[in-house]
């Protein structure tokens, strides 16, 4: 698998306490295939609120901290629709590997919203090797995401 993001930045990781069992595994994955990762928590199961962990995730890409970032929550909506407040944020929710591969090639997204409720722990690792592989296409797509920003 080719990395297409800055493998000298650490990558960014979020999720609330539905997200966390995902969370910590991917990072545990990440760091053995060698990768830098900054965790923004949540640290245990407590109920907690989602946007505590999805800002400062999204900040940290907004910023060029981090090449991109990974949150999970139980529907990945939340994490998405709060990162997306962010400048230059665009967070795709993935549910599949293809959507995973559209995000990244249609839209630039730099951050994957991943649904923990509703997808193996095994397809989630699929989908971050698709976004961290595929580079985005550009051309008419461009014009697309140049839309995006208020």
């Amino acid at each position: 698998m080719s990395f297409v993001f800055d493998t000298t930045k650490p990558i960014a990781l979020g999720a609330d306490h539905a997200g966390i069992e995902y969370k910590n595994a991917v990072k545990t994955w990440l760091e053995a295939k060698g990768h830098q990762v900054k965790d923004f928590g949540t640290y245990n199961t407590d109920s907690v609120d989602y946007p505590d962990f999805a800002h400062p995730t999204a900040t940290s890409v907004e910023q060029n901290e981090s090449a991109f970032g990974i949150l999970f929550c139980g529907s990945a909506n939340g994490v998405a629709m709060t990162a997306n407040k962010h400048a230059g944020i665009r967070a795709g929710l993935c549910w599949e590997t293809e959507v995973a591969e559209l995000v990244r090639l249609h839209n630039n997204a730099n951050i994957i919203c991943i649904p923990a409720r509703f997808v193996a722990l095994d397809l989630a690792k699929e989908m971050i090797e698709k976004f961290m592989s595929t580079s985005f296409e550009g051309g008419r797509h461009q014009n697309r995401v140049n839309k995006i920003t208020c």
